[in-house]
């Protein structure tokens, strides 16, 4: 680990803000190459937002508050015992921005893994943080060291392969049936030929590290959202590796960021002289080969061929994907949240009582959506949430809509303390003109998986039954609650405008034979419970915010508490 600390490294994005809140895309950024006559030793060495490096500087010279009265009223946020530095960093869950590379590789969205066993291309699960974190994240320094038994893990049992990443400073049981991106690199799933991994930031020396020695010359592909100064402080990164080449997603709307995540098994080459397609009924394949042909970019043809080549008709989840652009007739249907209201009315099953059936939203950024619930939020994305089978109709304003994300108390008692803040990107000017969204909030709580502190980075999304025990689907994704990742209409509704690449996987209980997925009680639970048990990574019902409650928001000036130093942390 590096100067960073004991607190990990900073990490915020600002994809989901608002425009007024983001740099001209005509004006060149300045904040990614650190300045010589400044000190560059003591700035973070990766890429991405001047909010990172700000906080990074913070830390290193935290804001001194000398008012006794508040000292007394804010205990010190809860800290892991023993240890060093290095033991105390990250520990969040998948997903758009805001992870410390360490983490955010971990989640590493799409990561394509050629290997003489056949293409680990995206699985029937996805790695909450990757494809998942669920819940939690870990941060690069827990380590499986499990070897065959994480074989054995992915091999039986788990009918979804949803899984959750490995978090440091939580009881090793709930880090039993969780992964670290060292067990999806491991030799046990055959001689790797070549990588390619998809980001939202790269922190390339740890990322090559978290390969086996053996792999580590092996050709890596990055493909990467970075321009200007942090794409050539990028270029700069990866220069001593002869092994790694860059591709950049183009992002040609303003305030579009690149961002996904997910995990795939081996999947079979298809046999010379057969003429199978290996498409499977979620037309994943040709899905997922649509999405990496929307980057128009040339070192990905390779990959697309390779897709091509091998047999994924196992496949029984849906692919989500976002794309930037504009869209419309049946273009619309293709990306963002009209491909989910398609997917919903053409495979969900129909719910009794549909009405009472409420949405559950879970995210750690929240993006501009609107002067009030009209303007997007509660108008044509809840529409698509709520969209029913074809064989029934849903008034989707008396839907109940719950939205998940931590508040200030979330925050100040997680293993990271304030700091985990950093990942959670909701800027006071965004939330000072949408105060009317903040009572759709519930607090983070995850006893179910052991990462109630753990600040999550999953996002999902999901339709649970009024007493929480059965949904009709559940999304895992890179999509944070924002009209970036998802879109919005245009030209009265003519037009679909998205400005990010986002990918999810979507669960729809009619893949599986089913009419609805049961809730797991326990993520962990190695219990006889039914094997059509979803493994929801958080605690159902989600609970409201109280009277005293607050949503976490950065740059928010009533939110101070001591280090261990008994200095002042100010997040403004």
């Amino acid at each position: 680990m590096s100067q960073e600390g004991s607190y990990g490294r900073w990490t915020i994005s600002s994809s989901d803000e608002s425009e007024e809140e983001k740099p001209r895309p005509d004006e060149p950024s300045t904040s990614f190459l650190p300045h010589a006559e400044q000190g560059a030793a003591t700035e973070p060495k990766y890429t991405c937002s001047e909010a990172r490096k700000a906080a990074h500087r913070r830390k290193i010279a935290p804001v001194k508050f000398s008012n006794a009265d508040s000292v007394s009223q804010a205990s010190p946020p809860k800290r892991q015992k023993g240890g060093s530095q290095e033991d105390l960093g990250w520990h969040l869950s998948s997903s758009e921005d805001e992870l410390p590379p360490e983490t955010q590789q971990q989640r590493a969205k799409d990561t394509g893994v050629k290997e003489e066993k056949g293409l680990p291309s995206p699985r029937d699960g996805a790695v909450p943080g990757a494809g998942h974190h669920s819940p939690s994240a870990g941060h690069g320094l827990e380590t499986s060291g499990e070897g065959q038994d994480i074989w054995d893990m992915l091999d039986k049992g788990n009918p979804f392969q949803f899984y959750l990443t490995r978090v440091t400073g939580i009881k090793p049981k709930y880090n039993s049936g969780a992964l670290h991106i060292r067990d999806i690199l491991s030799p046990l799933f055959g001689t790797l030929v070549s990588s390619a991994q998809f980001n939202y930031c790269f922190d390339v020396d740890w990322l090559v590290k978290q390969y086996p020695p053996e792999f580590r010359k092996k050709p890596i592909l990055l493909v990467h959202g970075d321009k200007r100064e942090a794409k050539a402080h990028l270029h700069a990164q990866a220069k001593p590796y002869e092994n790694i080449a860059l591709c950049q997603a183009k992002l040609d709307i303003a305030f579009g960021t690149h961002h996904t995540i997910w995990l795939s098994p081996l999947y079979p080459r298809i046999a010379h002289g057969t003429h199978r397609s290996g498409e499977s009924t979620t037309h994943f394949k040709a899905d997922l080969i649509s999405y990496l042909m929307a980057y128009n970019a040339a070192p990905l043809q390779e990959w697309i061929g390779t897709i091509q080549e091998h047999d994924l008709s196992e496949t029984n989840v849906y692919l989500i994907g976002s794309t930037p652009g504009r869209f419309q007739g049946n273009q619309k249907d293709n990306w963002g949240h009209f491909r989910l209201r398609k997917l919903l009315k053409e495979h969900a099953s129909s719910i009794p009582k549909a009405e009472s059936w409420p949405i559950v939203g879970q995210f750690s950024s929240i993006g501009s959506v609107g002067a009030d619930e009209s303007k997007w939020l509660c108008s044509e994305f809840k529409e698509s949430l709520v969209t029913p089978g074809k064989e029934s109709r849903t008034p989707g304003s008396t839907v109940p809509l719950h939205l998940i994300y931590p508040s200030v108390e979330n925050v100040r008692t997680s293993l990271e303390g304030y700091p985990a803040g950093g990942s959670l990107p909701y800027g006071i000017q965004t939330a000072e003109k949408q105060n009317w969204l903040h009572s759709y909030f519930h607090k983070w709580s995850a006893d179910t998986s052991g990462r109630s502190h753990a600040m999550p980075h999953i996002k999902t999304y999901m339709r649970p039954s009024p007493d929480f025990s059965q949904l009709a689907w559940f999304l895992v994704t890179s999509a944070n609650l924002s009209k970036a990742a998802w879109g919005a209409l245009e030209k009265n509704g003519a037009q679909l405008m998205i400005r990010s690449y986002e990918l999810g996987v979507l669960f729809l209980p009619s893949a599986f034979g089913l009419d609805s997925f049961r809730v797991k009680q326990k993520f962990f639970s190695r219990s006889q419970e039914p094997t059509a048990s979803f493994p929801v990574p958080y605690d159902l019902p989600p609970e409201l915010y109280g009277s005293k409650d607050r949503p976490w928001i950065w740059n928010i000036p009533y939110v101070k508490a001591p280090d261990t130093h008994g200095n002042m942390w100010v997040p403004s």
